[in-house]
């Protein structure tokens, strides 16, 4: 028996304009009507679409879904303006004449394109927000499905095509692949060639998708490398990077946080108050600081699998302490220094432990440089960069920056980064007596050691106790 290959991107438009019972609008600004186009091509769009729009004359667009506080129009309260406007002009003005036999769907998207030709600042600006409202039922309540998309093809033509297969395929996904929950990120870069499109957020709204976990479904764009890395709130919910960290100041601190531990919190005060200065110096003013705890795919895997309730547990310890976390695809600190870089000129220091410094100045990570741990730490740090280090203390040792010794050959290099204060210590924190890691915390946990329960924040302590987190019995 042959297999079912997948439908392409007319086969799909042409599958909708034949479900008589789906009809809904399209509207597109900034890139033309490069999803609606599709649908009109493959025939009998009339069975779909009510109408298409594209405002793109600011004026005119203010005109229909109202200005944007910020004056930008590539944002997503843009696009849930638009979602709404249209589907309620949609479901007052045709409810009476076809309400019980149509399931109404609105799909909009606001996007920047630009030509790149190796120009980085074009391609940062490539981006848009794509979404579709819609019912699973007539006359049922709507349902959002929202992505923040960036564009990485060099030329405006591709990143349009591009854009188009995408929106086919998330209205294909909301129609008919709400169910597939594991299989529903496939479906939904079908026919994209990799490296074309990053989906760096993706949301659900509404008791038809309520069954979609935001969290694992964005953790799954980190791991299949649709994206570089995802931002949860202290709510839980899921940020645009960009907007997030724009116009702040950054320390961020990375570990396992498995569990987070009451010298992890010690340690990310003392970089606070360290990191003021630092600010004020390199930025010549005072700024907000926005504190970030990073995890990477590569501490989130077990044998190459990803434990989702360990995930889960790690995200809402660390969010009920009021933190931002970013789960990054960044084994290497320069690769996550750069990418911050494309939204974020100003000061940011990263929190790592002094066991750390040995990785940091490992030559075999940097084999894909041609030029080398040289390239890698240049890359990393610059004059807005710092790494705080804080101590790395056992029973038998306590290793700062001053203890620490690369291999001969790498002295000066060391020597340069550290007299530059390019590489420093955290203020303070060789006043801190004992030092506890999450992989103590975890051994005690694991043997029913009480003492455990000192070692972590009372909210994280009472968290874990009450939801049973990170295996606890």
């Amino acid at each position: 028996m042959s297999e079912t290959l997948p439908e392409n991107t007319t086969g799909k438009a042409l599958k909708i304009n034949k479900d008589i019972s789906r009809y809904g609008v399209f509207a597109e600004i900034g890139a033309g009507q490069e999803v609606a186009r599709h649908f009109f091509q493959a025939g009998k769009a009339s069975q779909t679409i009510a109408k298409t729009i594209s405002a793109y004359d600011m004026i005119v667009s203010d005109d229909i879904y109202g200005k944007e506080a910020n004056g930008r129009y590539v944002c997503e309260p843009r696009l849930e303006k638009m979602l709404g406007h249209e589907y309620d002009l949609l479901v007052d003005r045709l409810t009476e004449s076809r309400g019980a036999h149509s399931r109404f769907f609105a799909f909009a998207n606001t996007v920047a394109t630009a030509s790149s030709a190796g120009n980085k600042q074009s391609q940062k600006q490539s981006h848009g927000w794509m979404g579709v409202r819609f019912q699973a039922e007539p006359n049922g309540p709507c349902n959002d499905i929202i992505l923040h998309v960036r564009m990485l093809d060099r030329h405006r033509l591709q990143q349009q095509e591009a854009l188009g297969v995408l929106g086919v395929n998330l209205l294909t996904c909301a129609f008919y692949h709400l169910h597939e929950t594991e299989e529903f990120i496939s479906h939904l870069v079908e026919g994209l060639k990799e490296g074309q499109i990053v989906i760096d957020v993706i949301k659900f709204k509404g008791p038809a998708v309520q069954h979609f976990d935001a969290r694992l479904m964005n953790l799954g764009l980190v791991h299949r490398g649709l994206a570089e890395a995802i931002l949860f709130s202290p709510k839980n919910e899921i940020l645009n990077i960009s907007d997030a960290i724009y116009g702040k100041a950054l320390l961020i601190q990375r570990g396992t946080f498995r569990p987070v531990t009451i010298t992890h919190l010690d340690v990310l005060q003392k970089g606070l108050a360290q990191i003021k200065d630092d600010v004020h110096k390199s930025e010549g003013k005072d700024m907000d600081v926005l504190p970030i705890m990073e995890l990477t795919m590569h501490n989130l895997q077990m044998d190459g699998h990803i434990n989702e309730k360990d995930f889960l547990d790690r995200v809402e310890t660390l969010t009920s302490m009021g933190m931002h976390v970013l789960i990054s695809n960044f084994f290497l600190f320069y690769g996550l220094k750069r990418f911050i870089r494309r939204y974020n000129p100003h000061f940011m220091a990263l929190v790592v432990g002094a066991s750390h410094l040995d990785k940091l100045f490992t030559e075999e990570h940097y084999k894909n440089l041609e030029g080398g741990l040289l390239e890698g730490l240049g890359k990393l740090l610059e004059q807005k960069t710092k790494l705080y280090i804080y101590p790395h203390k056992t029973s038998t040792l306590c290793l700062t920056t001053k203890s620490f010794f690369p291999k001969p050959h790498l002295r000066h290099i060391y020597s340069y980064f550290t007299e530059n204060k390019q590489i420093v210590d955290i203020s303070g924190c060789d006043e801190t007596a004992d030092y506890l890691h999450s992989i103590d915390v975890m051994k005690m946990m694991e043997k029913g050691d009480p003492n455990w329960e000192k070692c972590v924040p009372e909210k994280v302590r009472d968290l874990i106790k009450s939801k049973s987190l990170f295996g606890l019995k």
